[in-house]
């Protein structure tokens, strides 16, 4: 499908249309049943339900995905994705309420939360490697503290790590993970690390303590000794363009949002930006992304 908003009005101006096209995404090969894997099946049309012919087992397109038991229709759903991925800074959900014209602010914040869970779920188990650059970031009010970086009270503690590669001469990003946590002891910092990032990687930080472990835990560590904070962004520049970026975007586009739900929107940034090379495709795999996550409930969000 061309990534153009009048091919994507034309390509799901139906309901119908949806459903075909995400028959075809959960199942490329013909139907399986979830069951036995039967491959026969009849489908019911006044109920939306495919019954497998050998076990007789009942199934929705939807059942088990993030549009499971959804009252929305799934032109709805695929028009706020589409419009999820083909923003570079996202769209806040005041304004996907308003353009899609959704009655209730609580349903469109619960649609689009449950579409940041595919994104959050879909890179989760993604490592990067090679040359990074590692820091620490600090997101919160400013009326929270009087202090900034390292110290500030009462903010959310995000280490963010950037992959880097020479192009064309020049060093480049390539992917990017953020990750909140609770403190900058050794432990958590570790604990982050050791998930996000492959052993073995080279790793650029300050000469901060909390990353002097690296070395000895199987990561080659560059620590760079910085004098004056001003020159940062000459020692680690694309960990902290990444950092100015998302926090310009949560103060412009989303107006702030609450450390309950930071991650997900930090995850969004992420999975927009490590598939900004594959843009035109990008509707596309999240569509697979949510028929492949489990939905969650408002009432599970709000906890």
């Amino acid at each position: 499908m061309k990534p153009g908003l009048f091919e994507f009005q034309r390509a799901f101006s139906t309901e119908q249309r949806c459903h075909k096209f995400l028959f075809e995404q959960r199942w490329p090969a013909g139907f399986r049943c979830p069951k036995c894997q039967a491959q026969h099946y009849s489908y019911i049309s006044t109920r939306k339900l495919y019954q497998c012919k050998n076990c007789s087992y009942q199934v929705s397109i939807t059942a088990g995905t993030v549009f499971h038991k959804t009252r929305k229709p799934l032109m709805l759903w695929f028009t706020m994705i589409y419009l999820i991925t083909k923003s570079k800074t996202g769209q806040s959900i005041s304004y996907l309420q308003r353009l899609l014209q959704i009655g209730c602010y609580k349903t469109a914040w619960t649609m689009a939360h449950k579409i940041h869970k595919a994104m959050q779920e879909r890179d989760a188990n993604y490592q990067l490697g090679g040359v990074l650059e590692l820091d620490d970031a600090y997101f919160g009010e400013k009326t929270v503290t009087g202090k900034r970086g390292r110290g500030a009270g009462r903010k959310s503690i995000v280490l963010v790590a950037v992959g880097t590669q020479e192009y064309k001469g020049k060093i480049q990003p390539s992917f990017l993970k953020m990750e909140i946590i609770d403190n900058m002891k050794k432990q958590n910092v570790q604990n982050s690390v050791n998930k996000n990032i492959v052993q073995g990687s080279h790793i650029k930080t300050d000469g901060y303590k909390s990353y002097q472990w690296l070395e000895q835990e199987g990561f080659t560590h560059q620590p760079i000794k910085i004098l004056n904070p001003k020159e940062t962004l000459k020692h680690l520049p694309w960990v902290h363009i990444m950092i100015g970026n998302v926090k310009g975007i949560l103060k412009g586009v989303h107006h702030g949002v609450s450390p309950k739900h930071l991650q997900r929107f930090l995850d969004e940034f992420c999975y927009r930006f490590n598939r900004r090379f594959i843009e035109n495709n990008m509707f596309k795999h999240l569509i697979k992304a949510c028929l492949n996550t489990q939905t969650i409930t408002f009432a599970e969000l709000r906890t």
